[in-house]
């Protein structure tokens, strides 16, 4: 079985990069291959990692949806589930050390569920091929009620260092609870605040619970990186983040 690292929270918090900096951890550090899952329909985790997509889940189930209604004659007289079987596949993104697939845009504006459902089936599916899966969810808690983010052995909330971030997040481990989720280990990760600022955090009376609080500091290598349009991926080993990251990991106790 995968180990499976899921990553939740709020919009804008970092948390794609954080996810993206978890599977280069995971290809350095483990040397075993990852499936890296995008499963935030404004994807974005491919330009973290500097890999293009050709191909979105959303998106090949538009074409399939299109070829039923046209009657279409299928290739080598497959089903429609085989063909898209194979469509699936052939999607995954290949890349040093890890494979990428991505939710994309589902079919219509404010309907996720069968985009959702396609790559939660196909997550499961994959697992089996790999020792590590990383997901990098949407942003928010819709991704924990669908059950997106079901069968997890670490999950990473990330936050910054607000309030409204930290309500988030408290909301987030109260919905894991709620719906009795698979998941193993929970850590939260305040994101973009120095040491000095993160004691206030933790000090400020604010219902934080979760038994593991981290933070990572502000690192101004990935606002560079960014502004040259280049991936968080390229970022150097002795960048702030890259260093922190690497040590939250290290204590998770990855197999």
């Amino acid at each position: 079985m995968a180990y499976v690292t899921a990553f939740a929270g709020k919009g804008g918090t970092g948390k794609t990069t954080i996810a993206a900096l978890t599977i280069r951890y995971l290809v350095e550090k483990r040397r075993k291959p990852v499936l890296a899952v995008d499963a935030d329909s404004n994807s974005c985790l491919n330009e973290a990692l500097g890999v293009p997509v050709h191909a979105t889940i959303g998106g090949l189930r538009e074409e399939s949806l299109a070829m039923v209604r046209s009657g279409a004659e299928r290739p080598g007289g497959m089903s429609m589930e085989q063909l898209f079987d194979y469509q699936v596949q052939q999607s995954l993104i290949e890349s040093d050390g890890f494979d990428l697939m991505v939710m994309g845009r589902p079919e219509g504006p404010g309907c996720y569920c069968a985009a959702n459902n396609i790559i939660r089936k196909y997550t499961d599916k994959l697992s089996a091929r790999y020792p590590y899966v990383v997901i990098d969810n949407e942003a928010g808690m819709e991704h924990l009620s669908r059950r997106t983010t079901h069968e997890v052995d670490l999950l990473l909330v990330i936050s910054d260092p607000t309030q409204k971030g930290i309500r988030t997040a408290a909301r987030i481990n109260s919905l894991v609870d709620e719906l009795n989720l698979n998941i193993g280990r929970r850590k939260l990760i305040v994101n973009r605040v120095s040491g000095e600022n993160f004691t206030r955090l933790k000090n400020s009376g604010m219902d934080i619970p979760f038994e593991e609080i981290c933070n990572v500091p502000e690192d101004g290598n990935i606002f560079r990186l960014d502004m040259e349009g280049r991936p968080v991926f390229e970022l150097p080993p002795d960048s702030v983040a890259v260093r922190t990251v690497f040590e939250i990991l290290d204590s998770a106790d990855i197999p």
